[in-house]
């Protein structure tokens, strides 16, 4: 499923997709959490999800929030007939405004809500022994705005309680953090 969604990308001009060692890397996480609860916050074409349900056990359920509609359309396309996944169309502020279900083993922060906006928000969702991953880190030197995002965002992750934390320099720059303690939100 994974080289069509690729495909899709490349013929959309999508180049927002997880990449192999990002992908790896999730389904990895995924299979070290049986049973549990993943999210993510921009499904894109559904390469991410593609990943994590390819770690997920038959008792895992994933809930995955796409804002543009047509892009969601893709991945419930290519991935949609998996009962294991939710499909979900809406902003992932406007989602998380609205959410009031239990929290996450995992979660996969793949659009600026989570990592750049509202990730307190994201992190008291993260159950105790839960997983958060966010990518794209690396800033490319076209976009020197984002360095700023990006460097709040790792000052705010290591000042919160209650996390352990590992910066991965491979892929497109990878920050996992394991919630040690219960969230305070």
């Amino acid at each position: 499923m994974l080289r069509v969604i690729a495909a899709e990308a490349e013929r959309l001009g999508f180049p927002f997709s997880s990449d192999r060692p990002t992908g790896s890397l999730l389904a990895t996480l995924a299979a070290a959490k049986p049973g549990g609860r993943m999210l993510e916050l921009g499904t894109g074409l559904g390469a991410g999800a593609s990943w994590l349900l390819a770690g997920m056990d038959q008792d895992a359920r994933l809930t995955t929030v796409e804002a543009d509609a047509a892009h969601r359309e893709i991945a419930v396309r290519h991935l949609g007939d998996d009962p294991r996944a939710e499909f979900v169309h809406a902003d992932a502020a406007a989602w998380l405004d609205g959410y009031r279900g239990p929290g996450f083993s995992l979660i996969f922060a793949d659009c600026p809500v989570g990592k750049f906006e509202r990730l307190d928000e994201v992190l008291a969702l993260l159950e105790p022994g839960g997983l958060y991953v966010g990518d794209d880190l690396d800033v490319p030197a076209d976009e020197p705005g984002r360095q700023a995002m990006v460097d709040g965002f790792l000052a705010r992750m290591r000042s919160l309680p209650g996390l352990r934390i590992t910066l991965l320099d491979w892929s497109t720059g990878l920050l996992v953090a394991a919630r040690t303690t219960r969230a305070t939100a």
